[in-house]
């Protein structure tokens, strides 16, 4: 009867306009999720949001051991979340291996790690391995967009205090950092982080606990920039050690991973076509690189922007034009930024844009695009689906904005598991490194990962794809002046 296809529209509208929406019906294929206006979560989330209203701060939750020290939506999604790390295990393996190796010597006894990262399946195995070796860990998010509520769930229901949930607001953030370091009779001695904003939180309020840690692991070029600036200032009081430079995380974390993922990201949130789009991508570096590597390969038309001299070039070998983002803001369908900078796409440019331009960031930090300078009262806000917002100009032009302006890959769509296996590997063995490191080994300053370590970590991913190193001869090894185990590139190799 045309009554009840009415009231069955009607429902339709509604679920469409609220944010974030609540609603019975739970997606579990992760194909329909994705699609879905309902899904809140960007990959399949079994999130009931049934309690949406409710912050997870009001919440009393215990897990089944009667623990309530952690924060997290829904205690009772642990079994899915469980079901997600168990299956990002299977493409792990080389952190799994780490884990059978070290377990019986618990490389981390007596370390208290506080950590600050995405919190997702795959995070959670890195987490899981740490508490394997031996360290306690209290662990909050570093991006309030990208946590698996389900899995910090599971985590919460293992026993790590972990505090955490998708959408958090900015308040929240500082609260969750807060009660991972503050805590009567625990303190922490290692911090891991992704972004500098744990660092930065434990040095300026917690002065003392500080003093006293003995290493830093610090994933993203944000973090680390902020780590350097502290040490020129000479108030780095502690070895850090920065493994988002060491070869084979900047090349999987910001090369590979960009390359597969940008087009996931754009694709889950706009259905775009990219045959014959023009792109302009700022910043050519090597998630530049990896974005432009992928819409080169669908068609699109690609124009970088670049500071820096030698990177510019690369772009023009690798047939890209290069200009200033002012030469093609009129023309460009989609403008993607992944400098590390801020304010790269400024309200002028906006205001340039032609109509349903996209504009995204694969970036760590939402500073590349100025969003701010968008909340003013002549420009309306239009929420189309979960993570894409409609910015409409006063003459009714639109510009597509996505995640607003935070990481693109994390926020809307999924990261190929095999990459974080190697910045995971890569992190637990600084944090084993820096940990067990005899006295006056690292002093108080910025260090890269050790250049054995890094081909230890590549050399664990090699049995996935079923590779066989060739070995060196005695007299071969003689011949370059190398040692037949490595390491087999100087440190200062890129």
């Amino acid at each position: 009867p045309k009554k009840e296809w009415q009231i069955q529209f009607a429902d339709d509208m509604q679920e469409f306009t609220k944010f974030p929406t609540k609603t019975g019906r739970r997606s579990l294929s992760r194909s329909i999720s994705q699609s879905s206006t309902d899904s809140y979560s960007s990959a399949a989330s079994y999130t009931d949001s049934s309690d949406d209203e409710v912050s997870p701060r009001e919440k009393q939750q215990t897990n089944s051991k009667g623990s309530s020290n952690f924060c997290v939506k829904n205690i009772k999604q642990a079994e899915f979340g469980r079901r997600e790390i168990e299956i990002a295990e299977q493409d792990m393996s080389a952190l799994i291996s780490l884990r059978k190796r070290a377990q019986g010597e618990k490389p981390l006894a007596g370390a208290k790690i506080v950590g600050c990262t995405h919190i997702t399946a795959q995070t959670a195995v890195l987490i899981e391995t740490l508490c394997a070796l031996g360290a306690q860990c209290r662990w909050s998010a570093c991006n309030i967009y990208s946590t698996q509520n389900e899995v910090a769930a599971a985590l919460a229901e293992a026993g790590v205090a972990v505090f955490a949930w998708k959408g958090e607001s900015e308040d929240d953030f500082w609260w969750c950092i807060d009660r991972c370091v503050n805590m009567d009779g625990w303190q922490a001695n290692m911090i891991l982080d992704d972004g500098g904003d744990l660092t930065h939180w434990v040095y300026k309020k917690y002065p003392n606990v500080f003093k006293k840690i003995r290493g830093i692991v610090e994933e993203s070029v944000t973090g680390v920039h902020r780590l350097y600036q502290l040490s020129k200032a000479g108030k780095l009081c502690v070895p850090a050690m920065n493994v988002n430079d060491s070869v084979t995380k900047q090349k999987f974390d910001n090369l590979y991973c960009c390359r597969e993922s940008i087009l996931d990201g754009l694709k889950r949130t706009t259905d775009v076509m990219f045959g014959g789009k023009q792109v302009v991508v700022c910043g050519y570096g090597e998630v530049g690189k990896g974005c432009c590597a992928a819409l080169k390969a669908l068609g699109a038309i690609v124009y970088i922007t670049e500071i820096d001299p030698i990177c510019a070039l690369q772009a023009c070998m690798d047939g890209f034009r290069v200009v200033k983002l002012n030469e093609v803001i009129r023309q460009v369908d989609v403008v993607i930024t992944c400098t590390g900078n801020k304010n790269v796409v400024t309200r002028e440019h906006l205001d340039r844009m032609k109509n349903s331009c996209i504009v995204c960031n694969m970036g760590h930090s939402n500073t590349e695009i100025d969003v701010t300078s968008l909340r003013t009262p002549e420009l309306t806000w239009e929420r189309v689906r979960s993570q894409v917002d409609h910015v409409i100009w006063p003459d009714g032009k639109r510009v597509v904005l996505l995640a607003e302006g935070r990481l693109l890959n994390l926020s809307c769509s999924t990261v190929p598991t095999f990459v974080l296996s190697i910045t995971a590997t890569t992190q637990a063995l600084a944090l084993i490194e820096l940990y067990n490191a005899p006295e006056g080994r690292y002093k108080q300053d910025v260090y890269l990962l050790p250049k054995k370590m890094d081909e230890y970590v590549a050399s664990l991913h090699l049995p996935s794809f079923d590779a066989h190193l060739t070995e060196l001869t005695d007299d071969q090894a003689k011949y370059l002046g190398l040692n037949k185990n490595g390491p087999f590139k100087p440190n200062y190799y890129r």
